[in-house]
């Protein structure tokens, strides 16, 4: 016979301090793995989402897929569109994107300076990179930058500092804020763009990062592999945009191992400070676990009471820190080595939370319940 489930209830509600001081112990600890696992959400859908399998960048073979490092011939746009005829053509509008990126140090009209992403670019970009659309204000005229809505976390502003009529300064130039984009969580949004033209005049270059090409339905990068192994006087190589970020997952792995671990070792201290906890309260308990004993319930029955109770607590920490992490911190900017990139508290994150605190409630009880019930009856009901 199993003991009521009010009992387990009541329980919780005789000892209040104690079940707050558990429940917020327990509340921290998931919130924490809520977090982490957030952070590891947020990388990979950042990543997953910037690649465009019809895109195919060209860049120097020499740069090693490093396009910031890489340089290459003012005229290969040019090259490449008479040469191959597998990109899209719309209106009389080749769907090539010339550009210059490189990272610089940016500083606002307040003094705060910080390394920012910085692309030079045409008009045909937005034709190229699908995803981008202008949230507020105008495309960049002369002298003029846009920048994406991830901006100021990688930069480490304050959002009004990079406010639509604001100005930045780098390169030795100070360029006026027009306008701001979003690229459906993609990289580019922690990126500023402004005119290829300007920003070559601002860094005395006169060459390119990378080509990036859209590919017409029926057409395949092999043709842009091909032209590019035949063409070795200008050391070119062609790569899909996807295959690109893939290999930043790849080279950001021990990141993400590292982020686990930190998932592993909170969890572990979590259970450690649950059976510190649930050992107290099991402690204080001993006569009335005896009594239970002596009037007929069986250890197996008192046993599960002191889970279910365990798992009350959990439960109720988990849905607590669930709520917290998605008013708090989902959609929250981090700043990183790549750019910067949101939190995502999604349906996975909630699901390994919510796994994790219930596993503290159950693991957190069962040891302390069962020294308890190890004990002689005479010998509990004697306890103090």
């Amino acid at each position: 016979m199993l003991l009521p489930i009010e009992y387990g209830v009541r329980n919780l509600a005789r000892r209040p301090v104690r079940t707050a001081l558990t429940l917020f112990a327990l509340a921290t600890v998931v919130l924490l793995v809520l977090i982490v696992v957030g952070f590891i959400q947020g990388l990979e859908r950042s990543l997953a989402d910037s690649g465009d399998p019809k895109v195919v960048l060209v860049y120097s073979v020499n740069s090693e897929t490093n396009i910031e490092n890489s340089s290459i011939a003012a005229r290969t746009p040019a090259l490449l569109t008479a040469s191959l005829h597998g990109t899209v053509k719309r209106f009389g509008i080749t769907h090539v994107s010339p550009e210059l990126y490189l990272g610089t140090r940016v500083t606002s009209e307040a003094g705060d300076g910080g390394l920012g992403l910085v692309r030079g670019v045409t008009t045909t970009a937005p034709l190229v990179r699908r995803t981008v659309r202008l949230m507020d204000g105008n495309w960049p005229a002369a002298g003029e930058v846009i920048v994406g809505r991830l901006v100021a976390a990688k930069l480490g502003y304050k959002e009004p500092s990079l406010a639509i009529g604001k100005s930045i300064e780098f390169e030795g130039r100070r360029w006026l804020i027009s306008g701001r984009f979003v690229a459906d969580g993609a990289a580019y949004e922690s990126e500023i763009w402004c005119r290829l033209e300007d920003f070559q005049t601002a860094t005395r270059r006169q060459d390119l990062s990378l080509v990036a090409m859209l590919l017409a339905p029926n057409s395949s990068p092999a043709e842009l592999e091909l032209f590019c192994k035949q063409r070795v006087d200008l050391e070119l190589g062609a790569m899909r945009e996807t295959d690109y970020y893939a290999s930043l997952q790849q080279h950001y792995r021990p990141v993400r191992l590292l982020a686990w671990l930190v998932v592993g070792l909170v969890s572990a201290a979590g259970v450690f400070a649950g059976l510190n906890m649930m050992y107290g309260a099991v402690a204080g308990r001993v006569r009335e676990l005896a009594t239970l004993r002596t009037i007929g319930y069986r250890r197996r029955a008192i046993l599960f009471s002191l889970i279910q109770e365990g798992v009350l607590l959990a439960a109720a920490s988990s849905l607590l820190s669930g709520a917290i992490a998605l008013a708090l911190f989902n959609g929250l900017a981090v700043r990183f080595t790549m750019g910067a990139f949101t939190l995502r508290i999604d349906s996975v994150t909630i699901l390994i939370g919510c796994g994790v605190g219930l596993l503290l409630g159950v693991v957190g009880a069962v040891p302390p319940a069962l020294k308890a019930l190890r004990t002689e009856i005479a010998v509990a009901l004697k306890a103090i």
